[in-house]
């Protein structure tokens, strides 16, 4: 089982972007330590070499739902500043959040459509409405139906309607990638300062041998 995670640093300070590396570290490790395995699949880096603004991981292991979701939510990093001797803030936030799986594009094949004549009404002529020239097209996998009966060749309006069709479904799949592109991304402005999941701290030195 493979499960996703996006660590953030939103909007944050650039010790929020450092903030996701350590906590990155530290996820990758304790998941390597319950036999998970953790892929890097997308990093944006940070402005401070060695941070990332955000890193999207795959976690893969007979208990990667489990392990992700105790990592899912508001994360602290405790420590003093590495870039700001001055400041007294200790609590660098980051977010971390499933991402909203990408959108599956329709790919169109006439095989897919029900094509039916029929008759309209309107203007047009006698032998228009006696006619059953127009044409009522239905894409099984959406259900999208158009009727044309502009032409009074049923040929034509057969190719009128398929032409129809195909932009209608490839318009909805490229307006449906970007509406997930954007709520994936979003998480970067959803971040929650404070009553964080976990906190975690670097680990203590050890002190060094004598000669």
């Amino acid at each position: 089982m493979s499960v996703l995670l996006l660590l953030s640093a939103g909007r944050g300070p650039a010790e929020c972007a450092w903030a996701v590396a350590q906590l990155l570290h530290r996820l990758t490790r304790d998941g390597t330590r319950r036999g998970l395995t953790i892929d890097s699949v997308e990093v944006s880096p940070g402005d401070r070499p060695g941070t990332y603004r955000s890193a999207l991981i795959r976690v893969t292991g007979a208990d990667a739902d489990a392990f992700v979701d105790s990592w899912t939510g508001t994360l602290c990093w405790q420590a003093p500043s590495p870039y700001r001797a001055s400041t007294g803030r200790k609590n660098w936030y980051v977010t971390a959040q499933p991402p909203q799986p990408d959108a599956t594009p329709t790919t169109f094949a006439e095989a897919d459509v029900d094509i039916v004549p029929c008759r309209t009404g309107g203007p047009g002529g006698q032998h228009r409405n006696k006619a059953s020239t127009a044409v009522r097209a239905t894409h099984r996998p959406s259900g999208i139906v158009v009727v044309v009966d502009e032409e009074r060749q049923f040929s034509l309006n057969r190719r009128i309607a398929l032409h129809l069709l195909r932009r209608r479904i490839e318009h909805g799949d490229e307006a449906a990638r970007r509406a997930v592109t954007t709520a994936r991304w979003r998480v970067h402005d959803d971040l929650v300062r404070g009553d964080p999941v976990r906190v975690e701290r670097p680990e203590p030195q050890r002190p060094g041998r004598r000669g």
